[in-house]
């Protein structure tokens, strides 16, 4: 349980400061929407280099396919919201907290790797969601001293906010013993998804229309999940499953309510959980060689946190190539299944992106 109990705090990701134009899928480069993003590691481009904790990814392998050298981002390569500023013809959106001179044009990443909706949720460790807000709002009120109250009105209601919250709280409720973790599931998915509310409640208050989520996978099919189950039979942790089905049910259903409520409210949801769960148990069709074990890690299915040897395991294995695996490491997809989601939150079908896809809400 105390390995467990570490995965809470590395769950989650961190950045380059590469300024890059990719224009693959085409949008039109002059009069563009800013992205902003916000969660945890699976966006987190680089803020936890940036301050004093342990839930860090600056270290070989990571980042060893697309950038050649580790940024941070808990990946051989990219991730989502690396591929989504592509796919809109945006830089590289750059960490918030990485020093430079920031002019936010193109927008900024708040996510840091381990983070929960929950200000408990890694306390000390990471940028809880309500921090990442308040940084927002210095953005924004920077922002609108530099550009008037009117472009700052149509800069912010054109962009796209993208968000992803909640694995580290449900790992946190199985994995540490405090007041708030005592709570019944449902009432603490409802903490959770409150806390989301809220954020989004804030962002629209500043002039936020225009949203992107991801709910939650099988959460307790991950490799660091399944490793903590006794006999190492390949079943899931069912307990952490079933509370990202309750967290998802939630999230639907707060979502479909703020469209009722909060005029031109639009948003994209992608159902991860369908399209992980499709190449899990379908991994060749997606041009994949393994979707059980990681390609980096310690371990049965390398589901122990040794990637890097920096994490209290120094022994760890890593594959040849992370091509051909959906998990670079023990609990985070590889580029290549970054990009594949990547490509079904841009373009998908409202099977598996809606009501919206992030394609629409970039031209809206």
């Amino acid at each position: 349980m105390a390995s467990l109990r570490f995965l809470l705090c590395f769950f989650l990701f961190c950045g380059s400061s590469l300024n890059l134009i990719c224009t693959s899928h085409g949008l039109p480069a002059n009069n563009h929407a800013a992205l902003f993003a916000f969660g945890d590691s699976l966006f987190d481009p680089g803020n936890n280099n940036y301050f004093n904790t342990t839930v860090r990814a600056n270290f070989y392998p990571y980042g060893e396919t697309f950038f050649k050298y580790p940024t941070g981002r808990f990946s051989d390569g990219r991730l989502i919201p690396d591929f989504i500023a592509e796919y809109a013809n945006l830089p590289l959106i750059p960490p918030y907290l990485q020093p430079g001179n920031h002019q936010y044009t193109y927008g900024v990443n708040f996510a840091s790797a381990g983070a929960g909706a929950l200000t408990e949720t890694a306390q000390g460790l990471v940028i809880d969601l309500k921090t990442q807000l308040s940084y927002f709002k210095k953005v924004e009120k920077m922002l609108r001293q530099k550009l008037g109250d009117a472009d700052a009105k149509a800069f912010f209601s054109k962009a796209v906010y993208l968000i992803n919250i909640g694995a580290a709280d449900y790992i946190s409720y199985l994995t540490t013993n405090s007041s708030i973790t005592q709570l019944s599931k449902e009432k603490y998915v409802g903490m959770v998804i409150g806390n989301v509310t809220n954020t989004i409640k804030e962002i629209y208050r500043k002039g936020g229309r225009k949203f992107g989520f991801l709910n939650l996978g099988e959460l307790g099919c991950v490799p660091g999940l399944k490793v903590h189950v006794p006999g190492n039979t390949g079943a899931c942790f069912e307990q952490a499953t079933e509370l990202a089905k309750l967290h998802n049910a939630a999230l639907s259903k707060a979502l479909q309510e703020l469209e009722t409520k909060l005029v031109e409210f639009k948003y994209a949801k992608h159902d991860i959980n369908i399209s992980f769960t499709e190449r899990s148990n379908n991994p060749e069709k997606y041009g994949f060689k393994e979707a059980d074990i990681a390609c980096c890690g310690s371990g049965p299915y390398r589901g122990i946190d040794g990637c890097g040897g920096k994490r209290g395991v120094t022994d760890y294995e890593l594959c040849s190539d992370p091509t051909e695996y959906l998990y670079f490491d023990s609990s985070h997809p590889s580029d290549k299944a970054n990009k594949q989601i990547s490509e079904l939150m841009w373009s998908g079908a409202p099977n598996l992106t809606g009501p919206y896809n992030l394609k629409a809400l970039f031209e809206a």
